[in-house]
């Protein structure tokens, strides 16, 4: 038996209480029985989602690092929806690159000096208790119940800044309440620009404080890895479609449970569309086709969002950073998008390595941040010695979420500040306004040959 069958077998006498009486329901209009039945599912539904959050939460208190919350999530996620989250692009070179790129540095400790590590930073004049930011990170409500905002809650909570995407399923209103911490919207154009409008509108009267502009999705990223899995046919599909993932969601019951829970396929709530209804949840790919972000979009975004800060995410070179720059942003995300876009693109660590000390010998304002490969505390650490003021982690707590929700989340960020805490111990630094990567870092001294560092 698997574990989730297991604790189905354990606590099916205790369940069958509550489990819906589909056939006890007096005679009457059979819409009124079909609402009944609909509401006795649900009610069920919930309280076995509740019993999965207690057990689920006493998972993840024995996960010691993130690639320990990835294998407790492959537990409770089916791989037809986890791999949206884990996979890249096309063979996955830079997915792989992302990582191996923080593998290859080697840090340089100093010992015999006793220090108390700050964390503290401050990321657009928002003062946050770790480097570490929570990226935009699309679908979340497929791994947990109201995922964005019960993840917004976790990121509050540890003292940082939550980034939501546009292409969520909990409304931003919500998500923002959730939060009580600062965050960011991210912004695709999907929908058109009126739709776009609308939510930069939606997203300033809920006290959103910046907004991030992704620039590196003209097409959906050729995830062949999670295409061959046809997962529409799983969440939208047919009774006949469905009924093919029947044997990989009998081994994992808890989050079959919660998704009926949360009712079921999502949408995305904060695309409104001209007729006033909210996209659907489908594949996208057309509609990025359509709605590609060119720098003369920039200008009208810019003027919809008035004084705040504007974020451009997705830069892969000094020239892009410049005009970035040019065209108003407050800051830039050296991003290739977790590797799920254009595959053999440069690892992001290396570009952050060229495009910070061209912009700081310029005497930029913009602030730099970057995403992509941050897997532990020492990658927070070495990119920040390399310029960049905070990082965005996306699979890091996405991986939290699916494994145990609000605590998984929560125990992510607890890993992240515990392992950056003891590498500023162990370099004998105590700001990390003094990293300095002629003093703390080395390149990697061995060959580039069979090295096997990477663990996606």
């Amino acid at each position: 038996m698997t574990p989730d069958q297991q604790q189905s077998t354990a606590s099916d006498s205790a369940a069958s209480q509550n489990a819906p009486e589909l056939h006890s329901f007096p005679l009457g209009s059979e819409d009124l029985r079909r609402g009944a039945r609909e509401e006795s599912a649900r009610g069920w539904y919930a309280h076995r989602h509740k019993r999965s959050i207690q057990r689920w939460a006493r998972a993840v208190a024995d996960d010691l690092t993130i690639d320990d919350l990835r294998k407790t999530m492959e537990r409770r996620v089916p791989p037809v929806i986890r791999e949206y989250f884990r996979g890249g692009a096309d063979t996955e070179h830079t997915l792989r690159d992302n990582i191996e790129a923080f593998q290859r540095i080697r840090l340089n400790p100093s010992y015999a000096v006793k220090v108390e590590p700050d964390l503290c930073t401050t990321v657009l004049g928002q003062k946050i208790s770790m480097p570490v930011i929570a990226a935009p990170v699309g679908s979340l409500r497929l791994l947990w119940p109201r995922g964005e905002a019960v993840a917004a809650k976790a990121v509050g909570e540890a003292g940082t800044i939550v980034a939501l995407s546009t292409l969520t399923g909990t409304r931003l209103e919500e998500v923002k309440e959730a939060a009580q911490g600062p965050c960011w919207y991210q912004l695709y154009l999907v929908g058109g620009r009126n739709a776009a409008l609308r939510g930069i509108e939606r997203a300033k009267e809920a006290g959103y404080a910046a907004l991030v502009l992704t620039i590196d999705t003209p097409v959906t990223g050729n995830r062949v890895g999670h295409a061959r899995m046809k997962p529409m046919d799983a969440i939208s599909g047919n009774l006949k479609q469905k009924a093919k993932f029947g044997p990989q969601m009998m081994h994992h019951l808890s989050w079959l449970t919660s998704f009926k829970a949360d009712g079921g396929a999502m949408q995305f709530a904060n695309v409104l569309l001209d007729d006033g209804s909210t996209m659907p949840y489908a594949d996208i790919g057309a509609q990025l086709r359509q709605s590609a972000v060119t720098w003369e979009d920039v200008k009208w975004i810019k003027q919809a969002w008035g004084d705040r800060p504007i974020i451009i995410k997705g830069v892969h070179n000094f020239k892009d950073a410049r005009l970035a720059e040019q065209h108003g942003a407050s800051a830039i995300v050296i991003s290739n998008h977790g590797g799920r876009q254009l595959d053999r693109v440069l690892p992001t660590l290396h570009i952050l390595k060229e495009v910070a000390p061209r912009l700081q010998a310029e005497h930029s304002t913009m602030e730099i941040l970057m995403d992509g490969g941050v897997r532990s505390g020492s990658d927070v650490v070495i990119a920040r010695a390399l310029g960049a003021k905070a990082v965005l982690v996306g699979r890091a707590y996405a991986y939290g979420l699916g494994a145990g929700g609000e605590a998984g989340v929560k125990r992510a960020f607890d890993i992240l500040r515990k392992e950056s805490d003891d590498t500023m111990r162990q370099l004998g630094c105590a700001k990390l306004d003094d990293l300095d990567p002629s003093q703390h870092l080395r390149p990697y001294p061995f060959s580039e040959a069979g090295a096997g560092l990477v663990r996606v």
